[in-house]
């Protein structure tokens, strides 16, 4: 379908207020049936919540804002066809995004201001926290931030010597397969925060969270790194689609 289809297509046009600017309706009966459908599942969401519709309604939600006079449902069936799910679609690659016939600028700011929303809810309930009491929370902000990424992410969490969360911090970035990590500069980073010990956590995108022979090399060099400077290391996460791996429940360490 080529992307200037008049359906749902989503021009890259100036921003009024909040919403992209609309292109006129094809009919005064196709716009009415829009705003009834968008009326009614505004209303079934409002009642039931997000339990009460599936993904690509709840998709179509956020659609709505980005292409305020046209019908989305297309879109949104096209966007979860691609990528699967909710969770994937918004966290998709501006760049795969853009591929999908109908996506532009008003589409894209609509997606990834959700996920960094999510990000942000999913960072506040970690932010300040004793993260032995607060683990379950560590691990869905591990989870929300790094799950879907098709591309390697090294993140090291800091702690202070109550064992409370100081800092995250965003390490490196990879290829699917590998993320270059340097265990003097995150032990380095520790005593600029003034941290105790940390976590650290990087992601399959294969989604399967089981070690490499290069992940536990890697481990064992910060852990060396971390025990010259009087550093712990309390674990290495490794987070896949559905699971992750702790190395300290697995024996790594």
């Amino acid at each position: 379908m080529g992307r200037n289809n008049a359906h749902f297509s989503d021009p890259r046009l100036p921003f009024l207020g909040d919403e992209a600017v609309p292109a006129p309706p094809a009919s005064g009966k196709q716009l009415s049936y829009i705003a009834d459908h968008r009326q009614r599942l505004r209303a079934r969401f409002m009642q039931g919540g997000a339990a009460a519709i599936p993904d690509y309604e709840l998709l179509e939600l956020v659609l709505f804002r980005a292409i305020p006079r046209r019908d989305v449902k297309p879109l949104a069936r096209a966007l979860m066809d691609r990528f699967g799910d909710f969770n994937r679609v918004i966290t998709a690659p501006e760049p795969r995004l853009r591929d999908i016939s109908g996506v532009g600028d008003a589409v894209i700011v609509e997606l990834k201001v959700i996920e960094a929303a999510a990000h942000r809810m999913a960072r506040s309930r970690v932010m300040r926290q004793h993260v032995l009491s607060g683990w379950d929370a560590l691990l869905d902000y591990c989870h929300t931030t790094m799950a879907h990424r098709e591309t390697e992410q090294f993140r090291v969490i800091y702690l202070d010597r109550k064992n409370v969360v100081i800092g995250d911090e965003e390490q490196g970035k990879g290829t699917v397969d590998h993320v270059p990590v340097y265990p003097r500069e995150v032990a380095k980073r520790a005593l600029e925060l003034n941290a105790s010990a940390l976590i650290v956590v990087h992601n399959h995108p294969s989604g399967d969270p089981t070690p490499s022979q290069a992940d536990i090399d890697m481990t064992q060099q910060i852990f060396a790194a971390c025990s010259a400077l009087g550093l712990t290391l309390h674990d290495h996460l490794i987070i896949g689609k559905s699971r992750e791996l702790s190395f300290r429940s697995e024996g790594y360490l």
